[in-house]
C-alpha cells in the first residue's frame, strides 16, 4: 500500500504544471497532490494516464483520466486548497483499480440532474455509470475523498 509520508518536493513534470507533492509512484500505489489551480486538471489527467500505462493498465488509462478530470474539476469548483489523487493497483490479474480524489471540503458531492443545455452537472453521473462502484468517505484528517473502482480486464 501507499506510504503516507510525503517526499516533500515540488515537481513540474506534467506539461509545466506544478505538482506540490509526490508521495509515491513506485509499487502498487501512486499518489500526487496538486494545487487548486486550473492546471491541476490537466496535470492530474496526465499523471494518471502515464502511471496506468507504466503499470501495464493502458486499457483503463483514458477512462480513469476522464473520471479523474471530472472529480478534480469538481474539487476546483467547490473547494479550496490542495487536491490529492491516489491510484491503487490491484494484486495479480483482474481485480479492480481504486482511484481516489481528495480535497479539503468536508461536504460530500451531490449528484444532480442536468438539463440538455446545461454545461455542467454530469460528472458524478459519468462516474456512477462507468465505474464498478463509487462513493465518498471522510478524508485523512479533514476534507473528503471521492473514490471509484474500475474493473481490470483479465
Amino acid at each position: 500500500m501507499c506510504p503516507l509520508t510525503p517526499l516533500n518536493r515540488t515537481w513540474s513534470g506534467f506539461a509545466g504544471w506544478e505538482v506540490i507533492g509526490v508521495l509515491d509512484t513506485d509499487g502498487d500505489c501512486a499518489e500526487w497532490t496538486f494545487p487548486a489551480e486550473a492546471g491541476a486538471v490537466r496535470a492530474a489527467r496526465e499523471a494518471v494516464r502515464d502511471r496506468l500505462y507504466a503499470w501495464g493498465l493502458g486499457g483503463l488509462a483514458d477512462l480513469a483520466a476522464l473520471l479523474v478530470s471530472e472529480l478534480v474539476t469538481n474539487s476546483l469548483r467547490h473547494a479550496t486548497g490542495p487536491i490529492g489523487v491516489r491510484l491503487v493497483r490491484p494484486e495479480g490479474d483482474g481485480g479492480v483499480l481504486l482511484v481516489e480524489v481528495s480535497d479539503p471540503l468536508p461536504d460530500p458531492p451531490r449528484p444532480r440532474g442536468a438539463d440538455t443545455d446545461d454545461e455542467g452537472g454530469r460528472g458524478l453521473q459519468l462516474v456512477a455509470r462507468t465505474s464498478r462502484r463509487w462513493g465518498t468517505r471522510p478524508g485523512r484528517g479533514s476534507g473528503k475523498t471521492v473514490w471509484f473502482e474500475l474493473a481490470v480486464p483479465r
